[in-house]
């Protein structure tokens, strides 16, 4: 089966793109098959994984929901594979092939469930017209941060923070820090620079946005993790939308909270 990749397609995913589409093809059950992320946007590395939408018929969706790994297992040599329940996405097979290593996500969709997703995938290969109409429709975003949401949990995030250091719970502060990039700043960031809001995902192309969550990040003491929570204050005051309601009593009693523990640890 002929498939024309985009140039920057490494040699060891086509080759596995040839081999696993020509597979699924052949089972009566499958519409179609697209790949998604780096791949539909022609940005793929050697070290990028393949996000792989299998298209399946209605009928046959719940057989091949429950016969997922065995499905991904005729691809390639699969040595591990588990659901994205963590993720929020119970459909998804997260599979580690190889060797070589290959991580490829192989996501099981109905066509009707093309109507509402987060990119604009490319079809590999398709029994018929169905999948390319599909995605001929239906909306294409990727869920953008919810500004209200943030703020109303922002400063209890912080007072939360300010409390873990002041305990000595280093570790606990500087897993949390992590959990404020990626939900809170990266998203925010992305946002406005008009790229994909998706945790810290290739921030390093925004260098502004690299170069303010460097500054949030801390080596495992006090003095280094008060410093990295003031400095995650300060950018997401930065990045902090003007049309949000501001929690002014959360802010004040966080800020003030932060402030006695910094005084109090000198």
């Amino acid at each position: 089966m002929l498939i024309h990749h985009p140039r920057s397609t490494p040699q060891l995913h086509r080759d596995f793109l040839d081999r696993a589409v020509s597979i699924l093809a052949a089972d009566s059950r499958v519409v179609g098959v697209a790949a998604a992320g780096s791949y539909s946007a022609d940005l793929m590395d050697d070290y990028s994984d393949l996000d792989l939408v299998v298209v399946c018929e209605g009928a046959s969706f719940d057989e091949v929901m429950q016969s997922r790994k065995q499905v991904a297992s005729k691809l390639g040599r699969l040595v591990a594979a588990f659901t994205g329940e963590h993720v929020g996405e119970p459909r998804l097979l997260i599979c580690l092939y190889g060797p070589p290593a290959l991580h490829v996500d192989l996501k099981f969709v109905r066509i009707e469930d093309l109507k509402d997703r987060s990119d604009q995938p490319t079809v590999l290969w398709e029994r018929d017209v169905r999948l390319t109409e599909a995605l001929a429709h239906g909306k294409q975003a990727f869920p953008p941060p919810d500004h209200q949401w943030i703020e109303d949990r922002f400063w209890v995030w912080v007072h939360y923070g300010a409390s873990k250091i002041a305990r000595g719970e280093l570790q606990e502060a500087l897993d949390f820090f992590s959990f404020l990039r990626g939900c809170v700043l990266g998203p925010l960031g992305l946002e406005r620079a008009g790229k994909a809001p998706i945790g810290v995902r290739r921030v390093e192309l925004v260098p502004e946005l690299a170069s303010l969550l460097a500054n949030t990040v801390a080596t495992l003491n006090a003095p280094a993790l008060l410093e990295a929570l003031e400095n995650t204050i300060a950018a997401y005051l930065t990045l902090r939308a003007s049309t949000v309601k501001v929690n002014t009593d959360g802010e004040y009693v966080a800020m003030n909270f932060l402030h006695q523990v910094r005084s109090q640890m000198g």
